[in-house]
């Protein structure tokens, strides 16, 4: 490998462990990036730690675009996840990664991490004993070198520059200006310890962001049609890991990072997990449990689903339990038309993936959920009743009426001490501010 063409480390350094110190030097001081193209027969071997540390991220930068920062670059990347070390290939503006070739499935490696564009044009990513984990399949089809465009479009071309792989044509999280989505690909996000998963999708009728386990679709907004007033050029749109929110993106110069010039979802109770599971998210866009706790779950820290039947059916074990002003974002999942309450709450019972219900009186529409999220308080003249699915006897023990009182009182102690607290720090301030008018009167005296 020439000094022109010698790959850029990069190790973040708030997490170097002791033994990789070595390691990290040797980052600090190698030659700058390559701006060239990377040729048919390169291969690039990165080591891997010989001991797990949480956080750790060690990349090898091949080559960059040479735009003003903040500009694309291709990485080989090393990341501590799980336990073990992943090996990907990235795609990075700024420091926010766009691309990953793991995005769908991670490629899990010990020893070490091989970049390698073989001599017959297929890119591959290897782990030891010349394990593949990864490739573009673009074996005998004439590729001779790598680049990375202005657009950020990873690409593999022949000797003549047509294009015979592209990172374009696989999204993952991110979608970058001149990308192009179509009803065969989608933008996928994945919340950290969670099974659920976001996805926005074109359809045929229609584009709509997907909350997996379950589904919602923001009809009040044509999400195809964006306009942003902000001047900054925007650079990309992504859907967020954590709350699946749709965003688009400028890079500001003064605070040196990307923020977010619109999104498609701005009251925290519309989003899906707003919340977590078998909370309600309020009017004041705080968290309340739903209460259905046993007596050992109301000392944790965490709501839990405590009494909430998973996995169980049949009007001999379970029954369902109404709750009052409450509602959810989720929509057009699996559903039935024109029945009624009983009729709704019926088949729920009688489905053991069934664990909760949104019934429409004024629609007669009864959804059904395998979860419990996405759960917000609405007016109670809505017309949504929101039913969950509780061990049999839940509503004698406790009492119906009860219980229902003690969920919505939860709720509403929840909004009255947040304006409690507005209104008593104001109080506060009028009579501190009242205090020093005073004394300054008697000290002009």
């Amino acid at each position: 490998m020439t000094p022109k063409n010698k790959p850029n480390f990069q190790k973040q350094p708030s997490f170097v462990p002791n033994y990789l110190f070595g390691f990290v030097v040797f980052v600090m001081f190698s030659n700058g990036f390559c701006n060239s193209d990377i040729q048919k027969g390169y291969k690039l071997t990165l080591a891997v730690p010989a001991e797990y540390s949480l956080g750790f991220i060690g990349r090898a930068f091949l080559i960059e675009t040479g735009q003003i920062a903040p500009n694309f670059r291709a990485a080989v990347s090393i990341e501590a996840v799980n336990g073990k070390f992943s090996c990907s290939l990235e795609v990075l503006l700024g420091d926010v990664k766009v691309w990953n070739s793991g995005h769908y499935s991670r490629f899990y490696v010990s020893e070490k991490c091989v970049l390698e564009l073989t001599k017959d044009g297929d890119l591959q990513l290897k782990g030891p004993n010349d394990r593949v984990g990864w490739l573009s399949g673009t074996s005998r089809q004439g590729v001779e070198r790598l680049q990375i465009l202005r657009t950020g479009n990873l690409v593999l071309v022949d000797v003549v520059n047509r294009v015979k792989w592209q990172s374009f044509n696989f999204p993952t999280d991110v979608m970058l200006w001149g990308q192009r989505l179509n009803v065969a690909t989608r933008l996928t996000s994945f919340p950290g310890n969670s099974t659920e998963f976001y996805s926005f999708e074109i359809q045929r009728y229609r584009i709509a962001l997907f909350l997996h386990s379950g589904l919602f679709n923001d009809k009040g907004k044509k999400i195809a049609q964006i306009y942003s007033q902000r001047l900054q050029p925007l650079r990309f749109l992504s859907l967020g890991n954590r709350t699946g929110n749709l965003a688009l993106y400028h890079y500001s110069a003064n605070d040196r990072n990307f923020q977010a010039s619109f999104q498609a979802i701005n009251k925290t109770c519309d989003l899906p997990l707003g919340c977590k599971p078998c909370e309600i998210c309020t009017f004041t866009n705080s968290c309340s449990c739903i209460g259905l706790l046993t007596k050992k779950e109301k000392d944790k820290s965490d709501c839990g689903c405590g009494e909430i039947a998973v996995g169980l059916c049949g009007r001999n074990r379970v029954e369902m339990l109404e709750l009052e002003g409450v509602g959810s974002v989720l929509r057009d999942g699996p559903k039935m038309v024109n029945v009624s309450k009983e009729e709704c709450a019926s088949m729920c019972i009688s489905d053991c993936k069934c664990v909760g219900v949104l019934y429409s009186s004024a629609e007669l529409e009864c959804f059904v959920y395998g979860v419990v999220m996405g759960v917000k308080q609405v007016e109670k003249r809505s017309g949504l009743i929101y039913m969950v699915k509780v061990a049999k006897g839940t509503q004698r023990g406790r009492g119906k009426r009860n219980l229902k009182k003690w969920v919505l009182i939860l709720v509403g102690v929840v909004d009255g001490l947040i304006i409690v607290l507005v209104f008593g720090g104001l109080a506060y301030y009028l009579i501190r501010r009242r205090r020093k008018k005073s004394l300054a009167c008697d000290n002009s005296s």
